[in-house]
């Protein structure tokens, strides 16, 4: 046995697949579809039907089709299932909805066939119009532009064809890649959640059409749908039909309250908006220091040589003592750092290696001995000539010795035959030179 026989159902009464005998006419869809229908009665070009996830958008839709009399419409409904569809894709889709058949490849061409068919709908007396589902999927301003250009096809009466939007708010965003789009919107309507009211209308129609003889929901059953759901029609069939198995399942007859929030709770509802998955975190991995680098053992200094010059001065800053900040790496799911081979600082009591050098000392050079200016002797034989030349620097004989050691002879006595006059005469020559 089913839950379908258990509570005497002839189908599924809360299932979320768009059947059309199932559309419940609330007031803010009725007021919606009045709205969209006088759209497209009166030819105005484009109209805008905005509504959040599962508010009905897609039952609306299917349901204007439907009331749509064949024989004053040349209607279809168009769902966009991909926002990558191209321009040219979305031409033909609407060519062959419109009813042209073999449509070309060319976009000039295919214009062409539509403005045709278009014009041969039109002298028929009817209208073409085009419903369009899921519509926040056109996201390019290729695609608003395709639109704007159909949307010119015209006679001097009316336009030749309109459209209908059927999205989500971003679909607002996409109207205005297209400004002058944006400005055709003839008609735009919100499609507001359910009421109170409207919720528990709803949940009974939906189960008298499914065959039911009596509303297994209690006030406070369906009050509990109302809150948990905030009024949409989608989230409304999830907790019904959950509801409904689970007292299947119980062996009960009665839907209460209690049992609504236990469902409401196992789907993540709070307050008629669904939880987020929740996303495990990924803890942060701890800091991670950089490898320390040991310093080398201490070597012993090697002693200077002796020298008279100062010892050098060692560094200001000790290279041992340089060492690199901490750093704390906290990027997840980073690779470990990479080892590097530690470098020896050069140790703290090493002297700084400087080669000194020795002073040179000075070269010892003998003092310079200046002579004495001893009157040259000329013998009396030696020639005026030989003299000069003795001035003049060119080699000449050298003296005889004089001293104590030359022979014996006294210094201060002239030799024997040496003419006293001859010498004065040449002295008093040399000074007139």
């Amino acid at each position: 046995m089913s839950y379908l026989e258990h509570f005497g159902l002839s189908s599924e009464p809360f299932s979320n697949a768009p059947v059309s005998r199932f559309y419940y006419n609330a007031p803010q869809h009725q007021q919606a579809l009045a709205r969209l229908l006088y759209a497209v009665n009166s030819m105005k070009g484009l109209a805008v039907l905005v509504g959040e996830i599962g508010a009905g958008k897609t039952t609306l839709a299917r349901r204007m089709l439907d009331s749509l009399p064949e024989e004053e419409y040349e209607a279809a409904l168009l769902v966009i299932i991909h926002s990558g569809i191209t321009a040219s894709w979305l031409l033909r889709r609407i060519a062959l909805q419109i009813g042209v058949e073999n449509p070309a490849q060319e976009k000039l061409a295919l214009l062409s066939q539509l403005y045709q068919r278009l014009l041969q709908i039109y002298e028929q007396g009817r209208k073409a119009v085009v419903l369009i589902d899921e519509a926040q999927m056109l996201e390019t301003r290729e695609l608003m532009e395709e639109f704007r250009g159909l949307l010119n096809l015209e006679v001097p009466e009316r336009k030749l064809i309109s459209f209908v939007f059927f999205g989500l708010p971003e679909i607002e965003k996409n109207l205005k890649l297209d400004p002058p789009l944006a400005q055709r919107v003839a008609m735009r309507y919100r499609l507001e959640p359910f009421t109170s009211d409207s919720t528990e209308a709803y949940i009974k129609h939906r189960l008298r059409l499914a065959g039911s003889a009596r509303n297994p929901f209690t006030g406070d059953a369906i009050e509990a749908v109302h809150r948990r759901a905030g009024g949409t029609p989608r989230v409304i069939n999830t907790i019904c039909d959950n509801a409904l198995f689970e007292t299947f399942l119980a062996r009960g007859t009665e839907i209460r309250g209690a049992l609504i929030e236990q469902i409401a709770d196992n789907l993540g509802l709070e307050t008629g908006v669904l939880t987020p998955a929740v996303v495990p975190s990924v803890a942060a991995p701890e800091p991670v220091a950089p490898p320390a680098i040991a310093p080398p053992p201490p070597v012993a200094p090697a002693k200077p040589a002796p020298s008279s010059a100062p010892p050098p001065r060692p560094s200001a800053v000790p290279a041992a003592a340089i060492t690199a900040p901490s750093a704390v790496f906290a990027v997840a799911n980073a690779p470990p750092p990479i080892a590097r081979p530690p470098q020896p600082p050069a140790p703290a009591s090493a002297p700084v290696a400087a080669t000194v050098r020795a002073p040179v000392p000075p070269v010892a050079r003998p003092p310079l001995e200046v002579p004495p200016v001893i009157p040259n002797v000329v013998p009396r034989d030696a020639s005026m000539a030989a003299a000069v030349a003795g001035l003049t620097g060119d080699p000449v004989a050298p003296p005889a010795p004089v001293g104590p050691n030359a022979g014996g002879a006294a210094a201060s006595k002239p030799r024997a035959g040496v003419d006293l006059a001859e010498i004065d005469r040449y002295l008093e020559g040399l000074g007139k030179l």
